[in-house]
């Protein structure tokens, strides 16, 4: 798909009697059309998490169509197109995709797959073409450590993603010190959990069981059942479907610890079909519903703001799918909404305009903080952005209810330890 040159001319009344035909406004002559490429796992391990991730973009780009489209500073509007693929959760499938995204649909900008592997894939084609990739869905801290200068993180990194939780734990058990670790062995689930062994040490933690599972597994038994006596904590996971399964299993097999802390399933809202099994559970979330990032929050850090409010983002965003936001599906909106800034910034499409305004970037959002890394050797790992920690914790009516419980400052309820079983 050629990107497109859009006129739109006026008839003047006096040219409808001379049968003549006005000529197009400077206005309408530079309304022009960016195309957008990506690749969206429909199908495939990666479809829950991707399908919310979908839903945010394109509600950002419904958003920016009806508002008239990216307005520039000379009067240049474009409005915004899509141009995807189902990658099936494959990565051998995402690098075939991208190449054809950039040489035969002709995408300006791109988006990049759900999960830090597929992503991985794609910054790879991305840095080769010279297209800048704003990439969500993916916190591997590595993609961005192999000198590419034009792929932008939106995520905190992983190797973030899970120190927090031990922070919970010494707020919640100060005495215990033991913590089991089951992980997915996949890319971005041993970044994690590479860096949450080393993070626990540091502060004194005994790591007992260190164990990872391979992609698709369903039983397991046999991870849990070498799960030592007196743990304090179990944390680890991987991706949505696995997770689930795990969180289900160790409240089926009655593991006695304070505290579980798993990846990526938790803050999803259907995390909560798991019923008894997910109360307690705490999981790390990019973002959340009840965050309270605000413009006066940036003004008061003296950083630009940028996008709708988090009340705003919300309640479009379940007026359209009838659900609440989870972090992926704010994760895939603010990905359209920083490369918005970052061309209304530069005033262009050029692409090293645009690097320019991204690498420039310190800003907040609905989101919360946004800033790029500008070294060579980790250019464009995200720098601002933190994570929060969810609970599944009971409402009035003893159903499921998420609520924020760290950091403090962002806290909705106090966090408790798991019952026991």
């Amino acid at each position: 798909m050629k990107r497109t040159l859009v006129f739109f001319g006026l008839l003047a009344a006096l040219g409808l009697v001379l049968g003549t035909v006005a000529q197009p406004t400077a206005a309408a002559a530079a309304e022009k059309t960016i195309l957008i490429g990506f690749t969206a796992s429909q199908t495939g391990k990666f479809n829950v998490e991707a399908i919310r991730q979908i839903n945010g973009l394109n509600l950002w780009m419904e958003q920016v169509n009806a508002a008239g489209g990216i307005k520039l500073p000379d009067g240049t509007i474009m409005k915004v197109a899509s141009k995807f693929y189902d990658d099936e959760s494959k990565k051998e499938r995402v690098q075939e995709l991208y190449t054809k995204l950039i040489s035969t649909d002709k995408a300006d900008f791109l988006i990049s797959p759900y999960s830090s592997p597929l992503t991985d894939a794609a910054a790879v084609i991305a840095q080769q073409y010279n297209k800048i990739m704003i990439t969500t869905g993916a916190a591997s801290d590595s993609t961005y450590k192999k000198g590419y200068s034009l792929v932008y993180q939106t995520y905190t990194p992983a190797s973030r993603y899970l120190t927090g939780a031990v922070d919970v734990l010494a707020k919640l058990v100060p005495q215990g010190k033991k913590i089991a670790i089951i992980h997915e062995k996949d890319k971005f689930s041993t970044d994690v959990v590479n860096a949450l062994r080393t993070y626990a040490e540091k502060k004194g933690y005994q790591v007992v069981l260190f164990e990872g599972y391979d992609a698709g597994t369903t039983d397991f038994a046999p991870f849990i059942n070498k799960i030592p006596a007196g743990v304090n904590a179990v944390m680890g996971g991987g991706h949505f479907a696995d997770t689930t399964t795990l969180a289900r299993q160790l409240y089926e097999k009655k593991i006695n610890t304070q505290m579980i802390a798993l990846l990526v399933a938790p803050p999803e809202p259907k995390f909560a079909e798991l019923g008894e099994a997910c109360i307690s559970v705490i999981g790390s979330s990019q973002w959340e519903p009840g965050v309270k990032y605000s413009p006066e929050a940036a003004k008061a850090k003296k950083v630009d703001w940028f996008g709708p409010s988090v009340d705003e983002f919300v309640k479009a965003y379940k007026a359209k799918y009838n659900e609440s936001p989870s972090y992926h599906s704010a994760g895939g909106y603010v990905s359209g909404l920083i490369l918005q800034q970052a061309i209304q910034k530069a005033g262009s499409m050029d692409t090293a305009k645009v690097k320019a305004a991204l690498d420039a970037m310190n800003a907040m959002a609905f989101y919360g903080d946004i800033k790029f890394a500008t070294d060579k050797k980790d250019h464009g790992l995200q720098e601002g952005h933190e994570m929060v920690y969810i609970q599944w914790q009971k409402d009035k009516q003893g159903k499921p209810d998420k609520q924020i419980v760290w950091p403090q400052a962002a806290a909705t309820a106090n966090p408790f330890v798991c019952p026991a079983r």
